[in-house]
């Protein structure tokens, strides 16, 4: 079997040291021949790197790398074009550091090309200057590729002046690529988030977004092709179910894909199921919004969208489902009707996100040697059936939290805040869980499927009869099997639960 590409994003290196390839050679042809200026926007560990260097490659004409590919009999290898990449590295913390990494980046492309630039002083006229020299020196048109186009905005996009301040000079910068166009053959960007084209591409206006287009929903991550063929000896003996509610479910409306990294990194790792995407990066910031704006964190896993929210990611008003779907802790489940145009249902893509962004939830609000064998413990009664014993386990969970998460006086009237947490300590511990479940007879505020068995989770703050609605209105006869109605009272002065009630319906 072929050595597996784990962090290798260089295609060249691929290819001479016979690492596994995944051909998305055809998708790049199909992309070229159709577009001039391209965008997709994918989150982090998702390909778009490699994609962009088997681009760079292509225009160089380096046919030898190309042997037994999909495009290698599509193209003309006999014409190469000066290729331009523009990658951005951390650091870069105001429009100084800026100005002096895009010099970086030009320098290193002039050695590469052998042309070289009068501008010493702006880098916006250096940028120009290369595109029009590199033309004329080569005798063909220029392609521009950028990786991680925003990454100097979004790594201060907590210091959202700084980040104003430096998202202007890269607007300036990009302006650049739409003034030399008639010495541009092809311009490919890729990012994480998705920046509107006012405040980012104003010069840039006729950029083709290919992000939510169903023909390349695929250019970047494994099919289930891919895993049932191209690693099928890989993952001798693994339940190949498990691994797509692990890992799979990201869907840019080309059909559901898997994340590279997970792939990659479980089988190297032996076919261990971890969260070995979620590792490498932290959600604080986005944990950081959902406590200061006191999101209810049920929501996520149903969250109803207007298209308008992938066109939007404004700096001055953050977007909370815009910045998760983007970064990928949320993905599309389905496209949903609407006499409005079209809009989407968002959820956790698959079972690593949903069990680690929900910890890191509650590790934020909650005493971590305190949480993790609450939840072991939830988890085990839930898989026994163990009702008896939920209540002085919730009440751990609730003793656990933060003082401090508990000091909003709208929180602690408002009986999201404990479903919330419940949410998270739930789809933590990677059970079926669905918030305001629908009925034919209203909503249930928390369904839990685990081993066989339903609970139907009502909630009250104060007062009130727990077990009432659940069974006025039978909300229970949707679901077969064994069936638990749990009525939970909490008491926002003692900040724990007043009162627990539970009956098993026959």
């Amino acid at each position: 079997m072929k050595k597996l590409p784990v962090g290798i994003q260089t295609f060249s290196e691929i290819i001479h040291q016979d690492y596994l390839y995944i051909d998305k050679t055809g998708i790049a042809c199909s992309l070229i021949e159709r577009f001039k200026y391209v965008f997709l926007s994918r989150p982090r560990r998702f390909g778009k790197s490699l994609f962009l260097d088997t681009l760079k490659n292509i225009f160089e004409g380096k046919r030898e790398l190309f042997r037994g590919l999909l495009i290698e009999d599509q193209w003309n290898w006999e014409v190469s074009y000066p290729v331009i990449k523009i990658s951005f590295s951390g650091g870069i913390r105001s429009q100084e550091t800026l100005r002096k990494n895009l010099f970086y980046i030009l320098n290193d492309n002039q050695e590469r090309l052998d042309v070289f630039c009068d501008e010493k002083e702006d880098p916006n006229q250096c940028f120009a200057e290369l595109i029009k020299k590199a033309s004329q020196k080569y005798h063909q048109k220029v392609v521009i590729v950028v990786d991680e186009y925003d990454k100097p905005i979004v790594d201060n996009i907590e210091n959202i002046p700084e980040a104003l301040n430096i998202r202007d000079g890269m607007r300036d910068f990009y302006t650049k690529i739409k003034e030399n166009d008639e010495y541009l053959r092809f311009v490919f960007l890729t990012g994480v988030s998705k920046f509107s084209k006012v405040s980012l591409f104003s010069g840039l206006n006729n950029l083709e977004d290919i992000s939510l287009n169903p023909e390349y929903g695929s250019v970047c991550g494994y099919t289930q092709h891919d895993v049932d063929t191209a690693f099928a000896p890989y993952l001798e003996g693994v339940d190949m179910e498990e691994i797509k509610r692990w890992y799979n479910g990201y869907n840019f409306l080309g059909g559901k894909v898997y994340n590279p990294y997970d792939i990659l990194l479980f089988i190297k790792n032996q076919k261990i199921f971890r969260n070995y995407w979620f590792e490498t990066g932290t959600p604080k910031f986005l944990i950081d919004l959902i406590k200061q704006h006191h999101y209810f964190v049920p929501r996520l896993n149903r969250l109803r969208v207007n298209e308008s929210l992938f066109n939007s990611f404004d700096i001055e008003k953050l977007n909370l489902e815009t910045i998760l779907f983007q970064t990928g802790y949320l993905t599309i489940k389905r496209l949903l009707p609407s006499a409005m145009g079209v809009s989407y249902e968002l959820g956790f893509p698959n079972k690593e996100v949903q069990i680690s962004f929900n910890d890191y939830i509650l590790q934020s609000i909650t005493s971590v040697s305190e949480i993790e064998p609450v939840r072991c413990e939830l988890l085990d009664l839930v898989s026994s059936g163990d009702i008896g014993q939920f209540e002085a386990v919730i009440k751990r969970l609730f003793a656990s939290i933060a003082y401090n998460n508990f000091t909003n006086n709208d929180i602690e009237r408002y009986e999201g805040f404990y479903a919330s947490v419940l949410y998270a300590c739930f789809a933590s511990i990677g059970v079926d869980i669905i918030a305001e479940d629908v009925s034919n007879k209203g909503r249930i505020d928390l369904t839990l499927k685990a081993g066989g068995r339903t609970f139907l989770f009502e909630f009250k703050v104060s007062d009130g009869e727990p077990l009432e609605q659940l069974k006025k209105m039978r909300y229970y006869e949707k679901y077969a099997g064994e069936r638990y109605l749990i009525g939970i009272v909490f008491d926002p002065k003692e900040r724990s639960v007043s009162r627990f009630e539970w009956e098993k319906v026959v």
